[in-house]
């Protein structure tokens, strides 16, 4: 045990960063405190599978910047960005000894935020699952119950928070990433708005805009002060984000108003929701209504058709062009041996498609942001579920089946409400608001429209006040 075992668990990332600023802890008790939780708790959930403590405790004795975050351990997604001389993965055997040369403008961020990076969490095979169950590390489980999933594809990093490991962890959503696993452990999670963020280096973008990094918390203030020190797009990259007046962190203090709230319980056609979907999102809206928020029935007009081809185009040819880079590094093409069935056959799409396809997938995206821009005029934030089922178990998500169609169902299941988010940009966020009587988290999604991270903080934050949730953790993990 160690002296910040007392209080680690008490403070989230903002309260260390006071502990440390007030010299009533060092960085590096701190960063004691979550190796040792690395070395006592991972091994039930496999959230975190590199870690680099030398590389931290150089950064410790060389001086940590002054920053919002300074002091505060760290853990990085294993896909989506590098950190300099450390290995990325992307969660495939592929890309096993990948080793960047230098670090993506959103972990310079993060350092310059005084944040003490010290490891990498796991990730499903270039993201690509709603479960992180790889088979280069095996899969991550959800520290509420070990049988069941963590989600995907941020799950090492929700499981890390989960788990009290870290208080947040970096993640990426291209199409729920950061929204399912913090829907399934019990975290907050916020998708920000396409361009809030920097994508590069070495890419100026995540699938055509699709993705987006941030981080996955547990406290509602730790992702407003995060975002508030990463934001902006760095030279050069295709895509920024409106701005606004204030900072996120401010807004978690202020009231968001009395809000217009289109509830929306319904999605893709043919995807059954739980019930218990369905009672996160009517506990919801009860809470909304004595709040003071007008809550109606709310249809999006959506092109689901469309949405499959969006993603199936741009994701699929994005993944088989990085796949392709890294054959060119190594001078040999990928084998069965390398990369996961769902992964080949995303590649072997990807070489049927042509340019024409590749445009109409980038037009029919920009159609349906018009499109579900314009239905936003008549709500200031939509209410969905965040996943169309409690987290399933272990092994139900396994990206080697060769029952493709089952497998993309329950990954649908999933995934049911989020990706629109990821076609449109806007920001969007899973508030924990829901166990079921099994003890699993279940998530429940707000979005607002394009450039409203500021409302959405404000809204999180009521719903913390009133609800709280930083409480509960998982037996055994508190």
């Amino acid at each position: 045990m160690t002296i910040a075992t007392s209080v680690y668990d008490e403070h989230d990332a903002v309260g260390l960063a006071d502990l440390v600023r007030t010299k009533q802890l060092s960085a590096s008790e701190l960063l004691d405190e979550a190796l040792d939780r690395v070395g006592s708790r991972n091994p039930r959930v496999n959230a975190v599978v590199s870690v680099f403590e030398a590389r931290a405790r150089a950064a410790i004795a060389g001086g940590l910047p002054d920053g919002p975050f300074t002091g505060v351990p760290f853990l990085l997604k294993d896909l989506g960005v590098d950190i300099a001389g450390e290995i990325t993965t992307s969660g495939s055997r592929f890309f096993a000894d990948h080793r960047p040369a230098r670090s993506s403008e959103l972990v310079l961020r993060y350092e310059r935020a005084g944040l003490v990076v010290f490891g990498k969490t796991n990730t499903p095979e270039m993201g690509l699952n709603a479960s992180t169950e790889p088979l280069l590390f095996g899969p991550t489980r959800n520290p509420w119950n070990l049988d069941h999933s963590a989600g995907g594809s941020s799950g090492g990093a929700a499981a890390a928070v989960a788990a009290g490991i870290v208080p947040a962890a970096h993640a990426t959503d291209g199409g729920g990433s950061i929204r399912i696993p913090a829907s399934s452990c019990g975290l907050f999670g916020l998708k920000p708005n396409r361009g809030r963020t920097p994508v590069g280096p070495p890419v100026g973008e995540g699938w055509n805009g699709l993705s987006h990094g941030h981080v996955i918390t547990r406290s509602v203030r730790d992702s407003a002060a995060l975002l508030d020190a990463t934001a902006g797009s760095s030279v050069g990259e295709p895509y920024a984000a409106p701005h606004y007046v204030g900072s996120c962190l401010e807004a978690t203090q202020r009231s968001p108003g009395r809000l217009r709230i289109g509830m929306m319980t319904a999605g893709r056609p043919g995807l059954a929701v739980d019930d218990e979907a369905r009672t996160a999102v009517g506990f919801a809206a009860r809470l909304l209504v004595e709040l003071g928020h007008d809550v109606v029935e709310f249809t999006l007009p959506i092109d689901w058709p469309a949405t499959t081809s969006v993603f199936g185009t741009l994701s699929g040819t994005h993944v088989a062009a990085t796949i392709n880079d890294r054959a060119r590094v190594l001078g040999r093409e990928p084998t069965l041996d390398d990369i996961e069935y769902v992964t080949w056959v995303q590649l072997a799409a990807a070489s049927t498609r042509g340019a024409l396809d590749y445009v109409d997938a980038v037009r029919a995206m920009h159609r349906i942001g018009h499109e579900v821009a314009v239905a936003f005029e008549e709500i200031d934030v939509l209410l969905t579920p965040t996943v169309g089922t409690p987290p399933p178990p272990i092994g139900l998500l396994d990206m080697n089946t060769d029952d493709l169609k089952a497998f993309g169902r329950e990954a649908g299941r999933v995934s049911n409400f989020l990706g629109i988010m990821n076609i449109t940009g806007q920001p969007a966020m899973s508030v924990p608001l829901h166990w079921t009587a099994g003890g699993l988290p279940v998530g429940v999604h707000f979005a607002a429209r394009w450039g409203g991270e500021p409302l959405l903080f404000s809204l999180a934050a009521q719903l913390e006040r009133v609800a709280p949730w930083v409480h509960r953790r998982p037996t055994g993990f508190a």
